[in-house]
Order: structure tokens, then C-alpha cells, then sequence
């Protein structure tokens, strides 16, 4: 049901025209490229043709501004898998507004939400249920307040191709495993 060649199309109808970006299918890793003199173009690439990946990705470019969308990867500190303790937690600290927006774009695809500490040979031990409810409280303040425009923008898109109601803060319920 979820494909990711219809994230890619829903994607550059909303914002090809727009903001001169496009979602990319990508071979290795996730990164963000603003146009260059070889792409007119600026590229959201996501991994491996994974769903969850490209909205994760796109949930980041939702949440970048102008500025930071001229840069690679939004000129933003990353630190790859095999955190250490303190990375872990400047990690998590950088990933609760993205991934409260991809838990948005989820919900209006109607697909489910995994929160992602992303550290599986890292020496930190992540806080998954600790991570989650931080997640969890930005999406409901999201889901009062409203969601950044391009993020609102998609979630429309992708809540009419699928389907589904526009979400409200009572489809972000925590899992009751944590």
C-alpha cells in the first residue's frame, strides 16, 4: 500500500514548483543537497527506497529554514551510529521536532510510527521510552498549535491520497509498552 514512488510524486507536487525541490530515492545514506551547477534542483535523498525513510527525511526539510536549506544536510551537526553517552543526548535533543513531524506525516499516511534512537552499535544505551515521550509531547503541542506550513502542507497531501482524516492530537497515542 505504501509506496515510496508515491512519496516521491506527492512530494515534488507539493513542492517542486514551489520550493525547487524534489525527493530522491537514494543508493547509501540519507543527505540533503541543495541545487548545485550539475542539479538544478535541490534533493531530499532518502535511503534505500524505505517509506519510513523518506518521510523521516522529509519531516527534517520540513523543519529547515531557507538558510539552512542552501546548505549540505542543512549544515547540521551529525553523528553517526556508535554514539557515545553525551552524542546520544545531543543527538535525541536535535531529533525530537523531526521526528514529532514524521510522526504527523505517518499518521496522515496512515502508516505506522516507530520513534528512532538510531545508535545500534553505539556505546550509550538509548532511553527509547524516554525519547518517545519527549516525541510524544511535540507532537501534541504540534497537533494544538500546528505543524510548521510545509510540514501541514504534506500532511494534507499525503492524509488526501490515502485516505485519511487530517490527524488530531488523539491519533498520537504512547504506546502502551512503554
Amino acid at each position: 500500500m505504501h509506496q515510496y514512488s508515491d512519496l516521491i510524486m506527492l512530494f515534488n507536487d507539493c513542492f517542486l514548483a514551489s520550493h525547487n525541490t524534489v525527493l530522491v530515492r537514494g543508493d547509501d545514506e540519507p543527505i540533503y543537497l541543495p541545487a548545485d551547477s550539475d542539479n538544478p534542483h535541490h534533493r531530499v535523498v532518502f535511503a534505500h527506497g524505505y517509506y519510513a525513510s523518506g518521510l523521516h527525511e522529509i519531516a527534517h526539510w520540513c523543519l529547515a529554514g531557507e538558510k539552512r536549506r542552501q546548505q549540505v544536510d542543512y549544515g547540521y551537526w551529525y553523528c553517526p551510529d556508535g554514539r557515545d553517552d553525551a552524542q546520544q543526548q545531543a543527538f535525541e535533543a536535535v531529533e525530537v521536532k523531526p521526528q514529532a513531524i514524521e510522526w504527523g506525516l505517518c499518521a496522515a499516511a496512515g502508516f505506522r510510527f516507530n520513534v528512532s534512537t538510531d545508535n545500534l552499535s553505539g556505546s550509550a544505551e538509548p532511553d527509547r521510552a524516554g525519547f518517545q515521550r519527549k516525541v510524544h509531547g511535540q507532537v501534541l503541542r504540534y497537533a494544538e498549535d500546528g505543524f510548521p506550513p510545509r510540514a501541514a502542507r504534506f500532511m494534507a497531501a499525503l492524509a488526501t491520497f490515502y485516505g485519511q482524516k487530517p490527524p488530531v492530537a488523539a491519533d498520537f497515542p504512547l504506546p502502551e509498552a512503554l
